[in-house]
């Protein structure tokens, strides 16, 4: 693998620790996250004065001389696919998709093909950042296969790192839309009763807990409270449906974005997704709360009711705030129809 080398002198009163201090004194042009940082220390591709330095806590001093061995991006061995995307926006530096629902973001050993990468690289062909290495160019962020909605690709490098430092400091926005078992609210004892659920002004729904791979079945994650990385979500009620209500859509959004957070979030306040086949489930609603029709369309959902609705970032070159909305997919929107004649 061929390498770039980045150098720079540490400057005034560094902080005593060396990725701190790499976080301050990088140059910016060299796109380099804190996490790569860590991933490049980690790797032995750090000199400090000529001497490589693998420990993150290392001591370092002004004047200390940097020498960081970055590796170029590999040639992608995946191959373009001619799958048709609905682009949302698009310049020199980033694409916002619309994703459909059953689309996988980047190749696995399950799925080496047909995925969004590639059909970026049949769109984009080679203008596709290669910070995120070979099998997953340009993706900083991911969404659920059966998930659908919005996701940013970078194009360039620098937009790569803008947007994954962004991503880090949790200030994209995002909201997603997902019906719901049940109606959260602030007067439920039961649901004031979870552990990591509270209420804001506005019956906003608060799940604020540790998310880590489940112990046995390492497809799923699991809600902790000591270990695992912070997870929080954020969710309030747009509609009820059925008589009494035993259906909601939700409005969610993140804090943080962990693998599965909404799905695993919602199911821990027992307010699993609809056609969640992980963490929803499928329950029996009460033959008097909607009629036989619309319970067969909750019970035959084929996928996790869950859509990223709302994206929204500032532009990592440009600097300008953007902000996109996709409308929910058909079978979303056909579920809803059916739901809205039960209240």
């Amino acid at each position: 693998m061929s390498h770039r080398l980045v150098t720079f002198v540490f400057g005034e009163t560094p902080p005593s620790r060396l990725d701190k201090a790499l976080a301050r004194d990088v140059p910016e042009d060299a796109n380099l996250s804190r996490t790569r940082m860590a991933r490049l220390i980690e790797a032995g591709l750090v000199q400090i004065n000529e001497q490589v330095v693998q420990d993150p806590r290392a001591k370092v001093a002004e004047g200390d001389r940097v020498a960081i061995a970055v590796e170029e991006a590999e040639e992608s061995h995946i191959l373009p696919e001619a799958i048709p995307l609905e682009v949302i926006f698009e310049d020199d530096d980033l694409i916002v998709i619309n994703k459909p629902t059953g689309m996988v973001v980047h190749p696995a050993p399950g799925t080496p093909s047909g995925t969004l990468v590639n059909a970026l690289l049949a769109h984009c062909g080679d203008n596709l950042s290669g910070v995120g290495g070979m099998k997953r160019p340009g993706i900083v962020h991911r969404i659920d296969k059966e998930t659908s909605g919005l996701l940013v690709v970078a194009k360039s490098d620098a937009a790569h790192q803008g947007l994954a430092k962004q991503f880090e400091a949790h200030t994209v926005e995002r909201y997603y839309r997902a019906v719901v078992y049940g109606v959260p609210d602030a007067n439920d004892p039961r649901l004031r009763g979870i552990k990591g659920a509270s209420f804001e002004p506005g019956n906003i729904l608060k799940l604020t807990t540790q998310l880590a791979r489940h112990k046995t079945d390492r497809q799923k994650q699991a809600v902790l409270f000591n270990g695992g990385r912070h997870a929080v979500t954020r969710a309030r009620t747009v509609e009820r449906f059925g008589t009494p209500a035993v259906i909601a859509l939700m409005e969610c959004w993140l804090e943080t974005g962990r693998t599965h957070q909404i799905r695993v979030h919602m199911a821990h306040a027992g307010h699993g997704l609809v056609g969640d086949p992980t963490y929803g489930g499928k329950r029996k609603l009460p033959k008097a709360a909607m009629p036989e029709a619309a319970a067969e369309q909750v019970r035959s959902f084929p996928r996790q009711a869950l859509h990223a609705a709302v994206l929204g970032f500032e532009h990592p070159v440009t600097k300008e705030h953007i902000r996109f909305e996709a409308p929910l997919p058909q079978d979303m929107q056909d579920l809803l129809s059916a739901l809205r004649g039960t209240s």
